[in-house]
């Protein structure tokens, strides 16, 4: 995914299942690739460093108005 993509259902765990920004107005961004780690920001303003063989699932969830 590019950098800047806006992401939901994210994994923290591999194999685990999407833990991160699942509620319907949450949307986490991807900020940066470096080697097997990509940074994402959440809604909360928290960073995070997950493995780039976790899963996410691209844009945002549906519903919102």
């Amino acid at each position: 995914m590019p950098i800047g993509t806006a992401i939901h259902n994210i994994e923290i765990i591999l194999k685990k299942g999407g833990q991160l920004a699942r509620a319907t107005v949450a949307v986490a961004k991807l900020i940066a690739k470096e080697g097997k780690l990509a940074t994402l920001k959440l809604p909360s303003r928290e960073v995070y460093l997950v493995s780039k063989n976790c899963s996410a699932t691209a844009g945002q969830v549906g519903n919102v108005g």
